[in-house]
């Protein structure tokens, strides 16, 4: 008789990143989960990396990209999201968290089949190699698109609440169209299309 393989928990766990609210201490005009929020970074990843190859003279892997990007936030399942004031708003409160962060991530890796886990651990941790750590500055880069977009969303929706926000982040995106032509590329591209209609998405106005 074939015994029973052990149950592994770690899907059942990602799953729950849907029920992750963001933006925690902002009055939001929509909410949007940790869900939404991984599945924008790993598109943006994906289309950073696409453009860092295309224009730039990189060979960075745009799928792992992807795959990173939709791992990148996984920890917050166990931690919650800290908010952005908080977590950056002291030094010691940061390097705590980034142990916390590490600690969390290692819990999620735990819960899965131990000859699964490398795998796993490569697209939590990474390697060293030099497009490897272009990749994940990319990845980086794609979060800190995808919290700009949402403050235009909510600019877009009438919320003021999101106006310190966005004006913070979007001097952090500057910074880094400065250091990444391909950030640069997403921003002068495909940011203004943002906070259109439909209709004008699809020329039909």
């Amino acid at each position: 008789m074939e015994s029973k393989k052990k149950e592994s928990h770690f899907f059942a766990t990602l799953s729950r990143m849907k029920y992750i609210e963001r933006w925690a201490l902002m009055r939001n005009a929509r909410e949007e989960t940790l869900s939404e929020h991984s599945l924008d970074v790993a598109v943006i990843a994906h289309a950073l990396c696409v453009l860092a190859n295309r224009r730039h003279g990189h060979h960075v892997d745009a799928e792992r990209a992807a795959l990173v990007g939709l791992y990148h936030d996984a920890s917050e399942i166990i931690t919650g999201d800290m908010p952005t004031p908080v977590k950056y708003g002291d030094e010691q409160i940061l390097n705590a968290y980034k142990g916390v962060e590490i600690r969390a991530e290692q819990r999620l890796l735990d819960l899965l089949p131990e000859d699964l886990r490398e795998d796993y651990e490569d697209l939590f941790f990474g390697g060293d190699d030099a497009e490897e750590i272009y990749m994940r500055k990319l990845v980086k880069a794609a979060d800190k698109l995808s919290a700009l977009i949402k403050c235009m969303e909510e600019e877009e929706a009438g919320n003021r609440e999101f106006r310190t926000a966005k004006e913070s982040i979007w001097t952090a995106v500057q910074g880094m169209a400065a250091e990444y032509p391909e950030v640069a590329d997403f921003v002068d591209v495909f940011l203004p299309s943002y906070g259109k209609t439909l209709d004008q998405l699809l020329g039909r106005d």
